[in-house]
């Protein structure tokens, strides 16, 4: 070499060696431009570049001088960590392989080569390589941090705290290996000691975002999503542009429900880099949330687009789709998910869910168990199998997966519910009390504890009642102003009324209601009908709906948002929800705003909780004004009861015989047509304690499911009554069949607190007096309303002992009972309850009330038609 560069190199060399490293740099700039391939001068300059994080030019002069001497194991290993700091992690690979068959006892050549290989995903790679500068340093610190991370990757994470502790035993003070074993604890879902383990990160290494992201992390994970956005915050304020930090604070807003803050949030993660896949799905799942459905699936699209085996992405669009009613394109997505990665667990769940919606009942369940044998700790898994199996009335194993759920995830929202209706609904009640004292103290907590319709026979609280349904609405439904206002159109000569319900078929709502469609005055009125739910194949009393109105329109098929669009395009007047918070109902339709006038009637016997929802039907008797501040709708109180009747529906004139079913000639015979999950352990204390009393008497009730029959028969066995003495009746499939077989009954006995409502009805249209303990709440007084409007108020008990000792009496005194039977024949032909030309205009009056306030700009008021 020419002696004056020679002298020119070994200032170079001084000055870098120095740590003068501009100096050293300008030397050798002008060295390289006098002799181009002098290869000191170039690997020095490339080392001085990476040091300045310059990685490009680092990677430019190290692979010039890697291509005049190729077997430098020095150059190969620089160049290869160069390519690696720059991204370059699959063109590094090839350099790192040559650092180590040139130098192959230098363990941070295996060490960096490994770090690439995990960067690459390619982790068992990577652990070989650290195992290998670990044999040649058993005590290399960072080879034991970096393997502890990549075991963590392949989620062996015992092995991984392991990996972490022995790093931690050689350095107390290592942050990273404080961090590992946090991430590892985390995957051990052993939080708290996580939780330890990046505080003792952050006492050495303060300014670390990233540990302070991934504490943020295991807050969220524990639940405790406010302290997640105070550790997302701090990590922001170490590195505003941490995207990922602004993208975990959307997830955390998201999950309390503000989501204006979540979107914004995402919005800063993606003005710091706009090509994240994972802030594209999340600001998608958030608008998924506010029913933003086309939106969400615009924002999954883009993320799909950035990352096209992003596998979480295609299924998060596919539940878009399904809640758009789309469910061939969502199960084209889930399948596109499943394709990319077929272990995926909630892609098996989320296809489930469509599947269930489409009522294909056994596919639903083969797609929750490959869900759970690929992820048998899948809670929402095991919760989504019992929903499904619950039903199909397979209750028996309902139960165990509802249970595997809870043990699981004890904060799952609304399990706990589902787990004591199904209780209730067999009539297995060991330790309900308990049960439902813990659901009353969470709901009281505002807790996503249990849904409205199954509380309701759990309490007689109607503030309770009204929490429940305002908790329910406001996570499920809440409003959703996406359509804006509605335009106020001109008074109309005939006001559109629409009802809306998935029972447009043989079901109680209907049998009903039938002839009071069939009665609206239509010079007054253009009646309505969505029907959110096709019927079965010939059904008789669809056809019979269908000519009953003037408009039946069937939304099955579209979403929420579309049905409302729909009405408001109708210039419906006023929508009124027959199923409220019942299944298969479409509370969300009213979210949107369908109607200037919202109303709530006869489907669901409770307030819904909901500020859109305008009024309630109610009487006197059902809401009185003491208790009209426990619901959020506005009351209206009809002149005699809120419940119609249908005049058409009546017996067959069947003749059954007691033999036939199943009854003794020479018995009192109490009845009891009510649902399961009305019967509850005081009610059968109540009755056991009346048939103790009146010595040849039988109780004759619905079977409702085998395993009730089987629990029912063993507590009132329990309680001194053989089993013998309950009668169960099977399910007679013509209701003018069943209206029959009531004239063999002496008695009805009512359910408390949950009262018979429909079966009230039927048991008063057949001659068979209803003996009732009326409530605090809606669904405890139901059967009150309906006594006061035929005329029979003296069977409205209000006490235990005044029920049990009426019951006695009227069964130990035939004459009493005969008068109460003939006074009720009497009332049944003139009295406002069968009276449904009575009840219709009734009921327009109330609709012309709301329609004038609305017309006159006066906000919803309690209204009562006189």
């Amino acid at each position: 070499m020419n002696p004056q560069l020679q002298l020119m190199l070994q200032q170079a060399i001084e000055a870098f060696q120095g740590g003068n490293f501009e100096r050293a740099a300008t030397i050798l700039q002008r060295l390289i431009q006098v002799d181009a391939k002098n290869l000191p001068a170039l690997h020095i300059l490339g080392l001085i570049r990476a040091s300045q994080a310059n990685y490009k030019e680092a990677v430019h002069l190290l692979g010039r001088a890697a291509r005049i001497h190729p077997n430098d194991a020095s150059i190969q290993y620089n160049l290869a960590k160069a390519l690696s700091d720059i991204g370059s992690d699959k063109e590094s690979i090839p350099h790192h392989k040559k650092a180590v068959e040139l130098a192959p006892h230098n363990p941070e050549a295996w060490l960096n080569y490994g770090k690439t290989e995990s960067n690459l995903g390619r982790h068992e790679n990577a652990l070989i390589h650290y195992d290998k500068a670990l044999s040649l340093e058993p005590h290399f610190v960072q080879a034991l941090s970096n393997k502890s991370a990549t075991l963590r990757a392949l989620r062996r994470f015992e092995e991984a705290l392991a990996c972490a502790e022995k790093a931690l035993a050689i350095s107390p003070d290592l942050a990273e290996a404080w961090s590992n074993k946090g991430i590892a604890l985390k995957g051990l879902k052993r939080y708290d000691e996580a939780i330890t383990c990046y505080d003792k990160s952050l006492s050495i290494r303060p300014d670390d975002s990233e540990v302070m992201t991934n504490k943020g992390a295991i807050l969220y994970e524990l639940g405790q999503y406010e302290d997640a956005i105070i550790a997302y915050d701090q990590a922001i304020s170490l590195k505003p542009d941490y995207h990922e930090s602004w993208t975990n604070k959307g997830v955390a807003l998201n999950k309390l429900g503000r989501y204006d803050e979540a979107l914004t949030s995402y919005d800063q993660a993606l003005k710091l880099k706009s090509e994240y896949p994972e802030a594209w799905i999340n600001r998608g799942a958030t608008l998924h949330e506010l029913k933003r459905y086309e939106e969400a699936i615009i924002h999954y699209d883009k993320a799909i687009s950035l990352k096209p085996d992003y596998h979480e992405a295609w299924t998060n669009k596919g539940v878009s789709f399904s809640e758009l009613k789309r469910y061939d394109e969502a199960i084209a997505n889930y399948d596109k998910a499943l394709s990319i990665k077929p272990d995926y667990a909630e892609g098996w769940s989320n296809k489930g869910g469509t599947l269930h919606e489409l009522r294909r009942y056994e596919d639903v369940i083969v797609h929750y168990d490959k869900a759970l044998s690929i992820k048998p700790d899948y809670a929402e898994g095991w919760a989504n199998k019992g929903a499904v199996l619950h039903e199909l009335k397979r209750f028996d194993e309902a139960i165990p997966c509802y249970a595997k759920a809870v043990n699981l995830e004890p904060n799952i929202q609304w399990i706990h519910g589902y787990v004591t209706h199904l209780k209730m609904r067999i009539g297995l009640w060991f330790n309900l009390k308990e049960e439902v004292e813990s659901l009353i103290y969470r709901l009281q907590l505002s807790k996503k504890i249990i849904q409205p319709f199954a509380f309701l026979s759990l309490s007689n609280e109607p503030s309770l009642h009204q929490k429940c349904s305002e908790i329910y609405a406001l996570d499920r439904f809440p409003f959703n102003p996406s359509l804006g206002p509605i335009l106020k159109h001109p008074k109309k000569n005939k006001v559109r009324i629409a009802y809306f319900s998935a029972d447009f078929k043989n079901h109680a709502v209907s049998l009903l209601t039938a002839e009071l469609f069939e009665l609206h005055d239509r010079s007054r009125f253009e009646v309505f009908a969505f029907s959110l739910l096709g019927p079965p194949d010939g059904d008789e009393l669809n056809a019979r709906l269908r000519k009953g109105f003037d408009h039946f329109i069937d939304v099955e098929n579209l979403s929420d948002q579309e049905i409302a669009q729909m009405a408001r395009k109708l210039e419906i007047d006023i929508a009124i929800d027959l199923g409220g918070h019942t299944q298969y109902s479409r509370t969300g339709i009213f979210a949107y705003r369908a109607a200037p006038i919202q109303v709530n009637w006869l489907g669901y016997p409770g307030t819904l909780g909901a500020d859109y929802i305008d009024y309630i039907i109610a009487d006197d008797t059902l809401i009185p004004k003491e208790s009209q501040e426990f619901y959020s709708e506005k009351v209206v109180t009809l002149p005699d009861t809120y419940m119609v009747d249908d005049s058409k529906r009546i017996s067959s004139g069947r003749i059954f015989s007691k033999l036939e079913c199943g009854l003794p000639e020479d018995s009192f015979i109490f009845c009891c047509f009510n649902n399961d999950y009305k019967f509850n352990e005081q009610v059968l204390d109540r009755w056991s304690r009346i048939m103790l009393q009146v010595n040849n008497s039988i109780l004759w009730i619905s079977e409702n499911n085998p395993l009730f029959k089987t629990n029912i028969s063993a507590e009132f066995e329990k309680r001194g009554i053989k089993s013998s003495r309950i009668i169960f009746a099977q399910r007679e499939e013509l209701m003018a069949d069943h209206l029959a077989r009531y004239s063999l009954a002496d008695l009805f006995l009512d359910t408390y607190p949950y009262n018979a409502h429909t079966t009230t009805v039927d048991a008063l249209k057949a001659g068979v007096p209803v003996l009732t303990l009326i409530g605090q709440s809606f669904p405890g007084r139901v059967a009150a309303s309906l006594l006061n409007a035929i005329g029979l108020p003296e069977l409205v008990t209000t006490t235990e002992q005044e029920y049990e000792e009426l019951a006695i009496q009227l069964a130990s005194n035939p004459q009493k009972l005969l008068d109460i039977k003939n006074k009720l024949a009497e009332k049944r032909l003139s009295a406002p309850l069968f009276d449904t030309p009575l009840f219709t205009k009734n009921l327009e009056a109330a609709y012309i009330k709301m329609y004038e306030r609305y017309q006159a700009d006066l906000e919803p008021e309690h209204l009562a038609i006189k």
